[in-house]
Order: structure tokens, then C-alpha cells, then sequence
């Protein structure tokens, strides 16, 4: 019985073996006595069905990304091997040539997967040399509070960071763990030394309590106040103790405080009393000091303004003292009606001042004199009808002429 061809790509001859075809070759790629050359030719090509789903499923996943380069590579090798050795009929060179086309498509991504490493490296790189930066300042500050808990969140975030070439990734840490061990030692240097000024400041303050609560009971006011002053400002240079210490010290501190300042306190609430007549006093006082204000205003007798200010000085001292709250109103008050004298008799000194009245009339007569020539030139000018010089002698002669008014004026306050 004769060859039968029943398929483009293969063809099943009479003894039922089966034929790929390529080009104007042929493979024998199996046997299937027992079927129908076309029964025997759908399984093979059946089999070819199965091959292409396969490599459909490689190209979606290669031209996805969806396995990496490596991973892709040795799927189409492994997928090229069986479509070579293929017991299958179909179209086997175009799925050769569909995984050939693949090649390039890998190595594209082999390309941007390598530039992605790098660029992730690099950034991983400026990140940790932040970090290394940030560090090593650090370790030269001073920030004892805030400082420790910063390095942990830097470890933290370099630990969460990529790690980069071998040599670089090193060095880099070398730099943040000796800034870190730096700063460690720095801080416990300084806490040790905080804590021994803290015991100094202890001892300090236990003798300043021990000063202000013998002084609680003094009723020697001013140089009592003068001492707890003292003690104050040696308690602020002796520096923080322990906290709980430093909180009970300075409660006795300031018990022993109040208690003298409230005694003076009421001493001087006592005197106050006391002193409230002799406010009275110098309340009618300043009545009669403030009725000279207006003979001082309207240029009066200043002789006998002084006169009569004298008297009620002599008589505001011999009133005594009088409360604290009312020491500054009153002698404010005195004092403005002192300087409102002074004044006036300053302005009546500087305008009967016989040298400033000398300068004015001197410079009366120099500046009549100065008109006079002007006015005469002037007149030669507009004679001569030389208009230039007329105008700038008008000018000349206009300013002068102000200047001797202004003059004037300050001459009749002489006067």
C-alpha cells in the first residue's frame, strides 16, 4: 500500500509511522498502527498543540517580566530541547524561531535588571552615607538627650537598607560604628561627670540650708535680707543636686525664707501704720508746693518762689517717713515741683546771658552792614542794566535780609 499524505507538516505512510516535516526533509517522530493515518496524525499533532501552548505561556511570561532573566534563559533552553526532539507534527521551526526571538528580550531585561541593581546599590550607598553623616556629627555634639535614641533610629534604618559592595558597605560601617562608640563614651563621660557636680551641688546646698534656716528667726531686717540675697545667689551657682534631694532641700530653703521675709513683712506692714500720719503731712505739703507752679509758669518772682520752696523742703524732711507704697508717688511729686523751679530759673539765666547778648547785636550789625552793600551794588547793577547781576544780587540780598530777621528775633529774647 502506497505513502499517504494527509497534513501540511507531516505525513503517516501505510504501515502507520508518522512523519514530521521540515522544509523538503522529514523526521519520524513515532508509530500508530492501530488508528487511521488521520487518528494517527491528530495525535502527533496533538502533541505539537501542546508544545505551542507551551512556549504561548513562556512568551507571556518572559515579555511580563514575570521571572527573571536567568529563570527565562533556562526555560527557553529546556523548551528548545523539547521542540528539537519533538514527537510532534506541526509548524517545530517557527516555535524554534518563536523561542529564538526571545533571546534579545531577555537580555534586554538582564540589562535593566542589572542597571535597577545599580541604581539600587547607589541609592542604598547615598542613604548610608547620610546616615554615616548624620552620625558623626552626633558623635561631637552635645545633645545627651535626644542624641542615643537618634543613633538607634539610624541603626534601625540602615539595617533596613540594601546592602551594597563588600569593601564600600564596610567602610561605611566602620564610620557609623566608631561615631556610635564615640558618642556612647562621650555621653557616659558626661553623665559621670554630671552626677559627681550633682553630689557637689548636694553638699553645697545642705550648708546653705543649713545657713538660711539660722537666719529664719533674725529680726535684723536689712542685713538679714542682705544674707538670704547672698544665699540665693550661691544656691543658683552650686548647680542641680539629685532631683528628689534638690526638691526637699529647696523646700526648706524657701521655709526658712518665708519665714523671715513674712516676719519683716508684718514689721514693716506695722510701721507703715505708723508712717500714715506723716503722709498726711506731706500730702498739705505738696498742696502748698504745686500752688507755686503757676507764679513759676507765668514767669513770677522767682526769689520768691525759691523762698517759699525752701520752707516746705525743710518742713516736707522733718515729716519723717512715710509707708513704702506711697514713697514713690509722693517724692515724685515734690521733685517735679524742685525741677519746674530750676527751669525756670535756668531759662531766666540763658536769656539775661550778657555774652549771647553781645553775639546777637554783633551779628546784627555785621549782617546790617553786609544788606547796606548789597543794596548798593544793586542799585549799581540796575543802573548799568546788567540783568544777570541784578537777579543774584536780589537773591543774595533776600537771604540776608532772612538771616537778619531770624537774628533779630533772638536778640529780643534777651531783651
Amino acid at each position: 500500500m502506497g505513502a499517504v499524505t494527509s497534513e501540511q507538516w507531516g505525513r503517516v505512510d501505510s504501515e502507520g509511522n508518522v512523519y514530521v516535516k521540515s522544509g523538503d526533509d522529514e523526521r519520524w517522530v513515532g508509530q500508530y498502527p492501530d488508528g487511521t493515518p488521520e487518528e494517527a496524525l491528530k495525535l502527533f499533532t496533538d502533541r505539537y498543540d501542546q508544545l505551542a501552548f507551551e512556549v504561548e505561556q513562556l512568551e507571556r511570561r518572559v515579555h511580563a517580566g514575570k521571572a527573571s532573566p536567568d529563570e527565562a534563559a533556562e526555560a527557553v533552553k529546556t523548551v528548545k530541547a523539547k521542540v528539537a526532539d519533538a514527537h510532534a507534527v506541526g509548524d517545530l521551526a517557527s516555535l524554534a524561531g518563536r523561542l529564538d526571538a526571545l533571546t534579545p528580550i531577555i537580555a534586554t531585561q538582564r540589562d535593566a535588571r542589572r542597571a535597577e541593581r545599580a541604581a539600587r546599590a547607589e541609592e542604598a550607598r547615598a542613604a548610608k552615607e547620610k546616615i554615616v553623616a548624620e552620625a558623626e556629627r552626633l558623635a561631637q555634639s552635645e545633645d545627651w538627650r535626644n542624641g542615643a535614641n537618634r543613633l538607634r533610629d539610624l541603626l534601625d534604618q540602615w539595617k533596613a537598607l540594601p546592602r551594597i559592595d563588600r569593601s564600600g558597605d564596610e567602610a561605611l560601617w566602620k564610620r557609623f560604628s566608631t561615631a556610635r562608640t564615640a558618642y556612647t563614651r562621650r555621653r557616659k563621660a558626661h553623665f559621670a561627670q554630671l552626677n559627681e557636680q550633682r553630689e557637689s551641688a548636694r553638699s553645697v546646698k545642705e550648708k546653705l540650708v543649713v545657713e538660711a534656716e539660722a537666719l529664719a528667726e533674725s529680726t535684723d531686717w536689712g542685713a538679714t535680707a542682705g544674707r538670704y540675697r547672698d544665699l540665693m545667689q550661691r544656691w543658683k551657682a552650686a548647680g542641680p543636686a539629685p532631683k528628689d534631694v534638690d526638691d526637699a532641700l529647696w523646700r526648706r530653703f524657701r521655709t526658712a525664707q518665708d519665714t523671715f521675709f513674712g516676719a519683716r513683712d508684718a514689721a514693716n506692714a506695722q510701721l507703715d501704720a505708723e508712717f500714715a500720719a506723716n503722709a498726711e503731712v506731706k500730702e498739705s505739703l505738696l498742696a502748698e508746693a504745686e500752688a507755686l507752679l503757676p507764679q513759676v509758669d507765668t514767669a513770677g518772682d522767682l526769689t520768691a518762689v525759691k523762698a517759699a520752696f525752701r520752707d516746705i523742703a525743710e518742713r516736707w524732711d522733718a515729716a519723717g517717713k512715710v509707708p513704702r507704697d506711697r514713697i514713690r508717688d509722693l517724692e515724685g511729686r515734690i521733685r517735679k515741683v524742685e525741677q519746674a523751679i530750676k527751669s525756670a530759673e535756668d531759662e531766666q539765666w540763658r536769656k539775661s546771658d550778657p555774652e549771647k547778648s553781645a553775639r546777637a547785636d554783633d551779628m546784627i550789625t555785621k549782617l546790617e552792614a553786609a544788606i547796606a552793600q548789597v543794596e548798593a551794588d544793586l542799585a549799581k547793577a540796575r543802573a548799568a542794566g546788567d540783568a544777570k547781576k541784578v537777579a543774584s544780587l536780589e537773591e543774595n540780598l533776600e537771604s540776608r535780609q532772612q538771616f537778619l530777621d531770624m537774628a533779630r528775633r533772638a536778640a529780643s529774647d534777651f531783651s
